[in-house]
Parts: C-alpha cells; sequence; structure tokens
C-alpha cells in the first residue's frame, strides 16, 4: 500500500530488454534505499514495482509484459524523471489516499493553467473511469495523490500547489503527456458492491 505522497524524484538509468520484458534501473538519490530490501514494494510513477535489486543509490524492478501494455512506464527512456515513494509502514502517518499501486488506466494532458501560485491541470480520463470521479474525491495521477477540482464529460480538473511542483514531476508535464491514474480504491469498491445483485 501507498499513501500518493512522493518522496523522491528519480531518473531513469536504464531499460534493458529481457525475453520480452524489461528491467527498470532507477537511481534514487534521495529515497531512504538502506530501508529498501530486495523483494520490497516500491511506487514508481504511479505503479507498484518489486525491487529485485538494490544499490544504493539506485534499485532495479522488472517490468512485465501486462506493465508495459497498461501504463506508460514503457514509454520511459533514460534520463526521465519518475516519482517514487516506499511501500507504507505500520505506524507511519498516511497525508494521502491509500493507493494499491495498480494502474486503472492512463490520461492525457488537456491543458495547463496558471491558477493564482497553482497549476491547474485538465486531463483527459478513460470512459470506464468516468464513473470513479466526483469533485472533492481522491484520484493518483503518476501516483500522487490530488483531490479532484472539476468533473466533465471524459475529464476531471485538479490544481498542482507550488510544494507539488516543486516535489513531484506533476509540474513539468506538458500538455499531451500521458500519466498513470488511479482511482479512490473507495469508489471502485462501492461501484462494484451497487451492481451486485442483492
Amino acid at each position: 500500500m501507498f499513501t500518493g505522497i512522493v518522496q523522491d524524484i528519480g531518473t531513469v538509468q536504464a531499460l534493458e530488454a529481457r525475453g520480452g520484458d524489461v528491467r527498470l534501473v532507477i537511481a534514487a538519490p534521495h529515497l531512504d534505499l538502506a530501508r529498501v530490501r530486495v523483494g520490497d514494494s516500491l511506487c514508481v510513477s504511479g505503479c507498484c514495482l518489486t525491487a529485485t535489486e538494490v544499490q544504493p543509490p539506485t534499485f532495479a524492478a522488472d517490468l512485465s509484459r501486462e506493465t508495459l501494455a497498461l501504463t506508460t512506464l514503457g514509454e520511459l527512456v533514460p534520463g526521465a524523471a519518475v516519482n517514487l515513494e516506499p511501500a507504507l509502514r505500520a505506524g507511519e502517518p498516511l497525508g494521502g489516499h491509500l493507493l494499491s499501486g495498480h494502474v486503472d488506466g492512463v490520461g492525457e494532458i488537456l491543458s495547463r493553467d496558471a491558477d493564482a501560485r497553482s497549476l491547474r491541470l485538465t486531463l483527459g480520463a478513460p470512459a470506464p473511469l468516468e464513473r470513479f470521479l466526483a469533485a472533492k474525491g481522491s484520484v493518483a495521477v503518476d501516483g500522487v495523490s490530488l483531490t479532484i477540482n472539476a468533473v466533465q464529460p471524459g475529464s476531471f480538473a485538479v490544481n498542482i500547489i507550488p510544494h507539488t511542483q516543486a516535489v513531484t514531476t506533476l509540474g513539468s508535464l506538458a500538455v499531451g503527456a500521458r500519466v498513470n491514474l488511479e482511482v479512490d480504491q473507495v469508489a471502485r469498491y462501492l461501484a462494484r458492491l451497487l451492481e451486485r445483485p442483492q
């Protein structure tokens, strides 16, 4: 489990093709990798990955064909910046909202506009996810826990405060950029319960 509170911006060091999937190596200069062991989960731009090698300040993870097909991680190139968060440990604060790191779909930045000191992003969302998006509800964008400001058919808007712009990759996203989306777990389970016959 994760909280959507990014703890470091990592840099992709290498992507190595291996038998149809990919080994990803990321440098995480400010993440405490001394606490990370092989087999631990790390959230990389919204995707839960398993550490397969840890050599501070870098770690490696394997990207399955499923992950490559359903997320933006297959589009990464060496030098790309990624949001990083280690798995939540018992007793640590839950500052955002509960995330699994299981990407529900890929969205696209439709517009970015100044809104006082914040940056207002409007994102296109895949049609199957629209029912899970609500104003003042939660969503994760590339692993960042955000509050939804507005919902329109096919899109939703969020505000990125200056702090979030500084400590995540969201402030540098350009129009047309693709991002990983994870809807709120409560909304997902509630929708599932409501569609089941009594």
